[in-house]
């Protein structure tokens, strides 16, 4: 987290926040809950990182010090799409489901429990019992 040094704001919150969460899913081994804000989490820092540094990075002006923190916030930067492709693989052994069968594209119901319609069988008395209502 040397690119701290270099930006302020919004940079250190959003991964330090980050960091918390990751800490979080590995300790909650199996939390799918846990997993997925982290993978949620990383996927919107890579998005922040990338408009945070573009606007705030300077091309004169740095120390050595800052020129530091700004090459390893870059650095980091282009290590968590690695990062994420580790944290869903994490995601997938926990038993999380496909990340693109979200709303209505997501799998169909479990249709074992259905009657077919062309089955001669009699349906079942929803209401337990034959008696008549009168």
């Amino acid at each position: 987290f040397a690119g701290c040094i270099a930006f302020e704001g919004p940079y250190p919150w959003a991964n330090f926040t980050i960091l918390a969460l990751g800490v979080w899913a590995v300790a909650q081994r199996d939390s799918i809950d846990a997993i997925s804000l982290f993978l949620g989490g990383l996927a919107a820092t890579i998005f922040l990182d990338i408009v945070h540094i573009s606007i705030f990075y300077q091309r004169t002006g740095f120390s050595d010090t800052e020129r530091f923190g700004a090459g390893m916030a870059i650095l980091s930067l282009l290590l968590k799409p690695l990062s994420c492709c580790f944290v869903y693989h994490m995601y997938r052994e926990r038993g999380g489901e496909l990340l693109l069968h979200i709303g209505f594209l997501g799998p169909s119901q479990e249709r074992s429990d259905y009657q077919t319609i062309d089955s001669s069988e009699a349906p079942a008395d929803p209401f337990g019992g034959s008696e008549s209502r009168g």
